[in-house]
Formats: structure tokens, C-alpha cells, sequence
């Protein structure tokens, strides 16, 4: 027989801040003609959910986060990822994928439209190098090395 928890007593022993409030945030961002796109829409000391816009052709290289599990969800376009042996999923309109810390990965935009991802990432803990390359070196995702391209928008055009 297994013994009873008293889920009132493990409550009472757990602190919460009265001040916290929710965030709200909106699924929007301008739709791209080169290059990439990413803001963060709302975040906490664990969470981040972001908004990310790659234009055709836009990708990045093979790499990993040591410390944050992170998914991916498809808004609009079509989306290629790629492992580390190369596999490969064509992801769609509402599909997604789960990435545990440590993965290799990569993904590019393909098709005719640009790529908008909601991306969620959760981490306990904050490593100084939170992007590493194949070769276990720091990969920052806005460098040349990871072929980092600004977006260009198209003007009047947004995901919503």
C-alpha cells in the first residue's frame, strides 16, 4: 500500500509571488522577402515562446542547445528539418516538432510562401553557450557561421 500524500501540506510549503501577472501576446509578424525574422512575444525565467519568419530559402546550420528543450510549431509555410544523420521531416500548417536539449538540428524554409514558426523553448538552467555547432564550439544564431541574413519585409505584408 502506498502511503498518502497530503496534497494540501506540499501546497503550503510552496511560495508563490501575489505580484506575477500574465503576459498576453499576439501571433503577428511581417512577412519576409529575404532573410530571417524572430521576436520574442513573451517570456519568463524558465519560458520563452517567439515568433520566427524565414524567407525562402533561409535556413540555418546543424546545431544544438545543451540546456533548452524547445518545439517548434508551423504557422504558415512549409518547413525542412534535417538531423544530424540527415533525416529529414517536411513539417506544415499546424504540425510541429519537439527538440530535447542536446539534439542536432537544422531547418530551412521551403516552398513558394515564407516560413512563420511559433517557437516555445523551457530551460532550468542558463549555460553561457546556449548554441553549440557539430564541433561543440559556441554557435551564435545571428552569425555568419549559422548564415545569418536580416529580414527584408514586404511591406504591407503580415502573418496574423
Amino acid at each position: 500500500m502506498q502511503p498518502q500524500i497530503n496534497l494540501n501540506t506540499k501546497l503550503q510549503n510552496q511560495s508563490v509571488d501575489n505580484s506575477i501577472e500574465p503576459q498576453l501576446f499576439r501571433l503577428k509578424t511581417q512577412l519576409l522577402s529575404k532573410g530571417r525574422s524572430d521576436y520574442t512575444l513573451a517570456s519568463t525565467d524558465l519560458m520563452s515562446i517567439r515568433i520566427k519568419c524565414y524567407a525562402k530559402g533561409g535556413e540555418n546550420v546543424l546545431h544544438a542547445h545543451p540546456a533548452e528543450d524547445h518545439a517548434f510549431v508551423i504557422l504558415a509555410g512549409v518547413a525542412k528539418f534535417s538531423g544530424k544523420e540527415g533525416e529529414v521531416a517536411m513539417l506544415t500548417r499546424n504540425q510541429g516538432i519537439l527538440l530535447p536539449k542536446g539534439c542536432y538540428y537544422k531547418f530551412e524554409s521551403y516552398g513558394d510562401e515564407p516560413l512563420v514558426m511559433l517557437r516555445v523553448g523551457a530551460q532550468q538552467e542558463k549555460l553561457e553557450i546556449n548554441r553549440i555547432g557539430l564541433n561543440g564550439k559556441s554557435l551564435p544564431g545571428k552569425s555568419k557561421e549559422n548564415k545569418h541574413e536580416d529580414g527584408v519585409p514586404i511591406e504591407g505584408l503580415y502573418y496574423e
